[in-house]
């Protein structure tokens, strides 16, 4: 995300209309991929990179391919969800759908999988992040309740879709 805001930087802001989401756009319909990847500005960066940073990696404690999957679950379920809902052609760019899909997905994993680790990760998202949740609804202008709203359903349902760790297999034992 940094490579690409410096990259964006300097080419005059340029990248957001390129690699962001154009709502209602049929030409680009691969931005809801790259969306994610750019912001704003520098403050919008800042202000995503923290949470992505401590939410993504406990996602990714889960293993690389689970986090993978997770992220293009949630990067699409948002972007679709921000293309359908947004005002026609506005532009939207930012990571909050990853970041809320990110905290759906680690609180519904403690809740299926209901193992210690899980729940106390849970827990801890709850305690540290739980506030977020208001986000998903409509405060302002510059902010997109949609991409909060859906990238959290996504994160439920990657949550939910993605296979879950294999519990050791009771053995019988014939003595």
């Amino acid at each position: 995300m940094w490579v690409f805001e410096i990259i964006d930087y300097f080419a005059g802001g340029s990248l957001d209309y390129s690699f962001g989401i154009r709502a209602w756009d049929f030409d680009a319909p691969w931005t809801v991929l790259t969306a994610p990847l750019m912001h704003a500005n520098f403050a919008h960066l800042i202000a995503n990179s923290v949470p992505m940073l401590v939410l993504g990696s406990l996602v990714a404690l889960s293993g690389l391919s689970r986090f993978i999957w997770a992220s293009l679950i949630i990067a699409v379920v948002s972007g679709v969800g921000v293309w359908l809902l947004a005002a026609p052609n506005s532009l939207t760019v930012g990571a909050s759908g990853l970041i809320f899909g990110y905290f759906g997905f680690l609180v519904l994993r403690g809740i299926i999988e209901r193992k210690t680790i899980d729940i106390v990760v849970m827990i801890c998202v709850v305690i540290f992040y739980g506030t977020m949740i208001f986000g998903v609804l409509p405060q302002g202008q510059s902010i997109s309740w949609q991409a909060h709203l859906f990238g959290f359903i996504g994160g439920l349902l990657a949550a939910y879709m993605l296979p879950r760790r294999n519990a050791a297999q009771p053995t019988l034992d014939y003595r």
